[in-house]
């Protein structure tokens, strides 16, 4: 696969309707408990505040298979920014191909222009995708991540 077949775009308000049915997909696979109304909202805030982090659809060959979503933070630890890849989906019809790796080399590059010094990612064990992510250059850091809803 040549790279520039794959690409990413910067993901507008006005793009609400190819991302939600695939955000959606992406947390009932995850048994993640979020309403329809509570993640519609939540995307378009992010899509509208670029404050917030960004998201950006993944096309190959020009055709939209997936998005990927990022957040910002900001930790002494890496000298300023860091972002969470909150969300990495890319339609069955793609997998396998090599597009999972081209997005994330490209969300890399996307991600480090606007002063992101980390990028962290949460991934369950038995997720195929852990190898990706390690073939990517993301690795296990020795702590434990708590979370506490509020």
């Amino acid at each position: 696969m040549h790279r520039d077949m794959v690409r990413l775009r910067a993901a507008a308000t006005a793009d609400l309707a190819d991302i939600l049915p695939r955000t959606r997909k992406l947390n009932d696979h995850e048994g993640i408990a979020v309403s329809d109304a509570d993640l519609e909202r939540a995307l378009r805030r992010l899509l509208g505040d670029p404050s917030l982090g960004g998201v950006w659809l993944v096309e190959r060959d020009d055709v939209l298979v997936g998005y990927a979503i990022v957040t910002y933070g900001y930790d002494l630890e890496f000298a300023g920014r860091d972002a969470w890849l909150t969300e990495l989906w890319i339609d069955d019809t793609a997998r396998g191909s090599g597009t999972g790796a081209e997005a994330l080399r490209l969300l890399g590059e996307e991600v480090k222009s606007r002063g992101v010094n980390a990028l962290h990612l949460q991934v369950r064990q038995e997720n195929p995708a852990l190898r990706l992510y390690q073939r990517a250059g993301f690795n296990a850091v020795p702590r434990l991540i708590l979370t506490k809803r509020l």
